[in-house]
């Protein structure tokens, strides 16, 4: 292992900065426009596409050890699990509208 770590620039911090912003403007925009039922898959997508700028580069992620990867890795798939079983739980009930 080196002891040299590696360092993001300032520049890519302006520039997913930026790609935040315009991503944000994507949200409030895509909120007025009616898509159906892909309004909610078009916002999921682009806050995924948000939080993963935010690990990869803020949190320092992208550099980081092959542990730390695995770490983040795991806690997204526990995230999914927990959805999943809540969609289950969600989808065996009966709808009283």
């Amino acid at each position: 292992m080196s002891d040299h770590e590696q360092v993001t620039g300032v520049g890519a911090y302006v520039v997913v900065f930026l790609a935040l912003m315009v991503l944000t403007s994507l949200t409030v925009g895509a909120a007025f426009v009616d898509l159906g039922p892909f309004n909610d898959v078009v916002a999921l997508a682009i806050a995924f596409t948000k939080a993963t700028l935010v690990v990869l580069i803020f949190m320092h992620v992208r550099h980081a050890s092959r542990l730390t990867k695995i770490t983040v890795v795991a806690g997204f798939l526990w995230l999914l699990i927990l959805f999943g079983i809540t969609l289950t739980d969600y989808f065996s009930r009966g709808f009283l509208g």
